[in-house]
């Protein structure tokens, strides 16, 4: 899928952030804008006004709605990035980095105001609750890095509140906006909420197996950050001890030589967990368009299913 042609969309999100972002103290909205000028695909936006296009409303109808998804997105990417310690996202300094810890924080603070700012009235009550579980989301994960036997069920409910809540989210306010009667808001609900899913295991995946000048971070940090992705849970699932013991090891300590991140790549490799979850991820693409059967044809809505598929085979 060639994302070129949703380009004149991207142009008129972006253009909207540069516009919402501009005030003083100017530091202070510096931050805000960094990491939206250093690029991202605004799949969520995208998503937001081709599901009110798809049910006979019209895409700008949606968009200053597809931008606060996209400023709920980038709050997130802020304080999970300060959390994580990670400095760097999308191949530039994260905003703690750049930044500083404090300044940091208030970006994300103001991104998350300006959403709400910003997002048609209706939908208030949607990106709120998305909002709380992404929150709740967030911390499970963190919570499993403690932990030596987190299940596929946990990690399925941990990635559909912190990754999966804002996709469905996205396609559920593009669904209300357009005036979608009830079926055709839950199809499309479910359709995001599926690739939110499929998005995040193809996100675990590329964090092993990805071209790291491309993912703009490195590769393996999830290994250093010791996240318990479905890889490594269903790869502990398989091991015999001292193999599990040496993971496990891996998996806790604080700074990893290449050479532990290289053995722990070739565990999951061993063991089959990065075909186990392409396939698991294949399965949810197929259960996102499954209900888009409710929704009537048109571009907009064979957009959708390309967006799908993009999902499960994207570089990046």
């Amino acid at each position: 899928m060639e994302f070129e042609k949703f380009n004149p969309v991207i142009e008129k999100v972006n253009k909207k952030i540069e516009e919402l972002l501009v005030g003083k103290p100017e530091n202070l909205y510096n931050a805000a804008r960094h990491l939206s000028r250093g690029g991202g695909k605004r799949i969520r936006p995208l998503l937001c006004m081709l599901s009110c296009k798809a049910i006979g409303g019209r895409k700008n109808d949606a968009l200053n709605t597809g931008v606060a998804i996209e400023l709920i997105h980038t709050f997130t990417l802020i304080h999970d990035d300060i959390m994580d310690k990670d400095e760097l996202r999308r191949g530039v300094p994260s905003v703690h980095a750049k930044f500083g810890e404090p300044t940091a924080i208030l970006a994300g603070d103001l991104l998350f105001a300006k959403a709400f700012e910003i997002c048609n009235p209706e939908i208030k009550g949607v990106l709120a609750r998305a909002s709380s579980e992404i929150c709740e989301g967030q911390e499970l994960d963190m919570s499993f890095e403690k932990r030596d036997d987190v299940s596929e069920e946990e990690y399925l409910e941990m990635i559909k509140k912190k990754t999966a809540a804002l996709f469905e989210a996205s396609t559920m306010s593009g669904a209300i906006i357009g005036k979608g009667n009830e079926k055709e808001v839950e199809a499309l609900s479910t359709y995001g909420l599926n690739i939110g899913m499929a998005f995040q295991i193809q996100d675990d995946i590329l964090g092993v197996i990805a071209d790291e000048e491309k993912l703009g971070k490195p590769v393996g940090s999830d290994i250093v950050e010791g996240k318990k992705s479905l890889i490594a849970i269903k790869t502990l699932e398989q091991l015999q001890q001292p193999q599990k013991e040496e993971l496990i090891r891996i998996l806790k300590k604080e700074k990893n030589t290449v050479a532990e991140i290289e053995r722990a790549v070739g565990l999951f490799r061993e063991y089959n967990a990065i075909d186990y979850c392409k396939k698991k991820a294949e399965r949810l693409i197929e259960d996102a368009k499954r209900p888009l059967q409710e929704i009537p044809d048109s571009e907009a809505k064979d957009d959708l299913i390309e967006i799908a598929d993009f999902v499960v085979g994207r570089e990046i």
